[in-house]
């Protein structure tokens, strides 16, 4: 193994990994893929602008339309999602997929866009350690998707400790072998709202805000 090195040369496709820290509008995805499942950040980013969405990264058609689903989710529901509403008249919505040279499509990211952008809108870091897949729709239902055990698969190999699935992929589980079973926590949803309390930690206003109600308490 010390060898591998001398005789094969450097590695020159590097595995990705789960994120080192919670952040602010990038959350890590799962997708299938030719040669088995693997993981995916999408990142979103609030700029100055007039409402608009960007998509950038190679995003196929399906996914382009999962991220206007998501959009349009995230809008009709701004109030109980703690977005200010006006935010959607002054700011543009970048999404970005990092390898933009690989292209990506499939229903089935509708889930992880949408955390995406409540995570920015909200100024909420997502947790670190969760991965996520599944598609909805405009009412925020979450559809099942496929190639279920080749992302599982993916999410162990990057570290992943949560996983969150469709309620109907539940039965997906039972083709999986034990040793994943035992390494990863699966949650299992059947609205996006449901993704948002698990994904997404407190943003630092609300903190700092409970952190001087205490202190006056006391």
């Amino acid at each position: 193994m010390q060898n591998l090195k001398t005789f094969l040369r450097s590695p020159k496709i590097f595995p990705e990994e789960a994120l080192k820290k919670d952040e602010i509008g990038i959350v890590t995805g799962l997708a299938w893929t030719a040669v088995g499942g693997d993981i995916l950040f999408i990142e979103a980013l609030k700029t100055r602008g007039k409402g608009k969405l960007l998509l950038t990264g190679q995003l196929g058609e399906v996914m382009q339309e999962s991220a206007q689903a998501a959009f349009s989710y995230a809008k009709a529901r701004a109030k109980e999602l703690g977005i200010n509403e006006e935010d959607f008249e002054n700011f543009d919505i970048h999404i970005h997929l990092p390898e933009g040279a690989i292209p990506k499509d499939g229903p089935s990211a509708g889930i992880t866009l949408a955390t995406a952008m409540v995570s920015v809108l909200s100024q909420r870091p997502v947790r670190k350690d969760i991965a996520m897949t599944g598609e909805i729709t405009l009412r925020g239902n979450v559809l099942p998707v496929g190639g279920v055990k080749e992302k599982l698969l993916a999410a162990r190999r990057a570290h992943i400790k949560k996983v969150i699935l469709p309620e109907p992929n539940r039965r997906d589980l039972e083709d999986l072998p034990q040793e994943v079973l035992d390494d990863l926590t699966f949650i299992f949803v059947e609205n996006v709202r449901q993704v948002f309390p698990v994904a997404l930690l407190e943003s630092k206003a609300t903190v700092e805000n409970a952190k001087a109600r205490a202190a006056k308490k006391v």
